[in-house]
């Protein structure tokens, strides 16, 4: 097995509601730039993975070929299509990560796509339920229901913390101002995010609007290279670690459905492996893709123990001048959540940050970020920590 292999490029677009007519299109504004970005010609990949979702919101499936529907120079190169629910972007990439450490390719191409405001709102909203266990969970109505059923056990045993769910959702708006990819870059306040209104009504109660992220269209995508390759490109990030966890779907087969035992156990595994502790962390990007699944991996990732999130809050350690700033992106809340390219999008953030080109959104000196994705309520667990080659 080869040394670990690095990103030598990528390409994002804008997130929102895109003028894309389809998934197609989207992949072809990413894959195209990307190589470019990486200074690689389509005849130098090896390989191509792809992550899209879909869960319903098109018609047309076999996402592998899609690529090279939209973009002939790439159509003859083996690729393949994953899919893991929210977490469908990095299951591509780490894929990807593993055909280029075997051996069995130099240079794999990722992206990750999905067009969703296209869909009417039941059909998004059936989507979505498919990344529970809709035998035991359908009822909840919606995927927003099954975790404000979350957020209620969390009240239940810790205390109410609207106020807290708020709080986060205020700070990764704070931050998406800065990201000129974002869906959404307006400050809305943390009274905005507090207040049931007309503008920012319950989806699922205790969920607010504004503790939900957004439906968008969007794209990113990654080109992963050996070592040897690396090292020659115009610029390189590494896994330092990286590890993929899973749990229980349905979640009455939890022990603690609080604990969010699938996150831990993969922070905890990309950490190890990086030799990296929290203090050595220069900023998170994590999948809150609503504001209690960010309160719960503080609790998962070791920034506070059970039921004492509220106190990384307190201590303004997550906000992006704190010692740990977690979604300087402004994350799944202020960026959006286009399902299958939300992991790329995710390390394509880091990267900005550790090459020192994230313009706005830009934590100094950063060195050592991780990167946490999941797929479902914490089911299919993705965390990397990456840190500048070159």
């Amino acid at each position: 097995m080869t040394a670990t292999p690095a990103i030598i490029g990528w390409a994002h677009s804008r997130f929102g509601k895109a003028s894309e007519p389809d998934v197609e299109a989207l992949l072809a504004g990413v894959t195209g730039a990307a190589l470019d970005h990486a200074g690689t010609e389509p005849g130098d990949v090896d390989g191509i993975f792809v992550g899209v979702f879909n869960g319903g919101f098109s018609r047309q499936g076999f996402e592998a070929g899609l690529v090279g529907a939209g973009t002939p120079e790439l159509a003859t190169v083996p690729a393949v299509h994953t899919e893991n629910a929210c977490a469908t972007g990095s299951s591509a990439l780490f894929t990807a990560l593993d055909f280029v450490q075997s051996g069995r390719g130099r240079i794999a191409l990722v992206a990750g796509a999905e067009k969703m405001t296209a869909a009417e709102a039941e059909v998004v909203n059936d989507a979505l339920l498919t990344a529970s266990y809709r035998r035991q969970e359908e009822q909840a109505g919606s995927f927003a229901g099954v975790f404000a059923g979350i957020a209620r056990d969390y009240f239940e045993r810790y205390g109410d913390h609207r106020d807290t769910l708020a709080r986060i959702a205020a700070k990764n708006h704070r931050n998406g101002v800065g990201n000129p990819y974002a869906h959404l870059r307006k400050d809305l306040g943390f009274e905005f995010c507090a207040e049931v209104s007309d503008r920012n009504p319950f989806v699922a109660d205790p969920l607010r609007r504004t503790d939900c992220s957004l439906v968008s269209d969007g794209a990113a995508a990654v080109v992963g290279a050996s070592p040897d390759v690396a090292a020659t490109a115009p610029r390189a990030v590494g896994w330092r670690g990286r590890a993929h966890a899973n749990d229980h779907l349905p979640l009455s087969r939890r022990d603690d459905v609080l604990a969010f035992a699938g996150a831990r156990s993969a922070f905890a595994g990309a950490t190890n492996e990086a030799g990296a502790g929290l203090s050595d962390l220069d900023l998170i990007e994590t999948h809150d893709c609503f504001t209690v699944a960010e309160l719960l991996q503080y609790e998962a990732f070791g920034l506070a123990e059970p039921g004492k999130g509220a106190t990384v809050l307190d201590a303004g350690l997550t906000e992006r001048d704190g010692d740990l700033p977690v979604n300087p992106s402004g994350g799944l809340k202020s960026k959006g959540h286009p399902i299958g390219a939300t992991g790329v999008s995710q390390h394509v953030m880091a990267a900005l940050q550790l090459t020192g080109e994230a313009g706005d959104m830009q934590v100094p000196d950063a060195e050592l970020a991780a990167v946490f994705n999941m797929g479902g309520v914490a089911v299919a667990n993705y965390c990397s920590v990456l840190e500048r080659v070159r």
